[in-house]
């Protein structure tokens, strides 16, 4: 009797677990498994891409703010080479000679591409071919690509042969400064755009047919279903095309090594081409990544505001329907 008494007394002082805390304790329990789980799935991908993104960009911010030349101690300098990248004659003349590319490379690859993708939308075998045939240069490297028009457009190159055989003056492709950009920013353009060709053809094939077979009945033209029916629903995938163009412009080197080698007289010397051949090439390590720095900063900047202003034009077309 008196121990059956002690352990009612036992279980009154004893606190209580309330059933809504047994419910909150179990939610916390399943959310820090989750958790875990999420970190173990997520993590490895996490390390690697911390080794081998995040790690190398902040060791590149560290020397762009050094004098390193690849043997001697780093000094810290400050932002002094990023001043340098303003007063520095062959990089702001880079500058210039990649702004040229950028603009008139991407317009081209993004309309030609876009053309080219709405003429060869229909499935076909003879359009297979030719989407196959637009594509072809961007699987070949950059490199082949320009020893092979360096071969057709140079000075004793194959078109510049035949023209001889018929007793007429070469053509300066690669040896005037004018005619040698335009004549990368041209191959440039061919080797590119057929990807911009593949990123279309993909997107046209979500275009309802019903909306362009009613066009048709109320009699639209060809133009204008193209222009306010097919272009805009697939203009996030144009916007997509046109940020990943700007970003490859602004890197493009490996073409004008083998095309031009920055010639003549430096007419075609981009900025990447700056940043590895004069600066990664000699003992300017440290200005060298402060020029790389800044084009990576570039790089984002530009898929920001393509981003920014995308969406401002989706909201105003939202605003207006």
């Amino acid at each position: 009797m008196v121990g059956l008494t002690d352990t009612v007394i036992a279980d009154a002082r004893s606190p209580r677990v309330q059933p809504g805390e047994n419910a909150a304790r179990r939610k916390r329990i399943r959310r820090l498994k989750e958790t875990a789980v999420s970190l173990g799935m997520a993590g490895p991908a996490v390390a690697l891409y911390s080794l081998l993104m995040v790690v190398p960009v902040l060791v590149a911010i560290y020397l762009s703010l050094t004098d390193w030349d690849g043997f001697s101690a780093a000094d810290f300098i400050g932002i002094r080479n990023y001043l340098h990248l303003f007063t520095d004659t062959n990089t702001t003349h880079s500058m210039w000679v990649t702004l040229i590319v950028v603009v008139f490379g991407s317009a081209f690859e993004i309309g030609l591409g876009l053309a080219y993708a709405l003429a060869l939308r229909q499935k076909s075998r003879t359009n297979s071919v030719f989407r196959a045939l637009a594509y072809y240069p961007h699987v070949i490297s950059a490199l082949i690509l320009g020893f092979l028009w360096n071969a057709i457009l140079g000075t004793n190159g194959a078109f510049n042969s035949l023209l001889a055989s018929f007793g007429i003056k070469p053509v300066g492709f690669l040896f005037e400064q004018n005619l040698a950009l335009i004549s990368l920013i041209a191959v440039i353009v061919w080797a590119g755009f057929g990807f911009n060709v593949v990123l279309f053809v993909a997107a046209l094939q979500t275009v309802p047919l019903e909306l362009i077979e009613a066009a048709e009945i109320d009699g639209a033209s060809r133009w204008q279903i193209n222009r306010h029916i097919v272009i805009p629903m697939i203009s996030p995938v144009v916007t997509v095309a046109l940020i990943l163009n700007l970003i490859g412009l602004l890197r493009v080197y490996d073409i004008v090594v083998s095309l031009t080698g920055g010639g003549p007289g430096g007419a075609t010397q981009t900025y990447a081409f700056v940043i590895l051949m004069q600066s990664f090439g000699g003992t300017k390590i440290g200005y060298a990544n402060a020029q790389a720095v800044f084009l990576m900063i570039v790089s984002a900047a530009l898929a920001l505001l393509v981003t920014a202003l995308r969406n401002r034009s989706d909201r105003a077309a939202g605003g207006e329907g």
